[in-house]
């Protein structure tokens, strides 16, 4: 048997109501500063990202080395960053959604990657749209990898 569906007159969690403006302030009082600084850091990296695209533009239907240096680059950010929050300090609770998910999350653009795989292939260079696909998954996934790898390794050196 299943509980049954909530109606849109039925809050999901029965223990807070937001038609109670109590409720809704004491809940946007815990999640609003999280909110503001995801949105925060997410301008910052979005920025960060199109700068790079200025900076290093690529010619239509070429190679994207631009997205995917930021997105192998990001990736790599992101594992010194979550060795560093998770295993060396203990940071303030809005340090990983304001890094983590804004900054680094606006920086890089596994969307533009999927809309550059797209335009590729309409452009006849399904070859290329292939190898830009398997080369940034393994690129990311390796640079996550082994950011963790030496992070870990460089606190431990300094440790002895």
């Amino acid at each position: 048997m299943t509980a049954p569906r909530p109606t849109t007159n039925e809050p999901v969690d029965p223990d807070i109501d937001l038609r109670s403006p109590a409720q809704w302030q004491e809940a946007w009082r815990g999640q609003g500063p999280v909110v503001a600084v995801v949105a925060v850091g997410g301008a910052i990296g979005a920025t960060a990202r199109y700068a790079a695209s200025l900076l290093w533009p690529v010619e239509s239907p070429g190679f994207p080395w631009t997205t995917l240096l930021v997105n192998v680059t990001g990736c790599a950010v992101i594992g010194v960053f979550m060795v560093l929050i998770s295993e060396v300090w203990t940071a303030h609770r809005l340090v990983r959604p304001f890094f983590g998910t804004g900054v680094l999350g606006g920086f890089t653009t596994f969307s533009t990657y999927t809309v550059e795989i797209e335009r590729l292939v309409n452009a006849g260079e399904a070859r290329t749209a292939l190898a830009y696909l398997t080369a940034t998954l393994f690129a990311a996934l390796g640079s996550v990898g082994l950011a963790v790898a030496l992070t870990r390794r460089v606190l431990a050196w300094r440790h002895r």
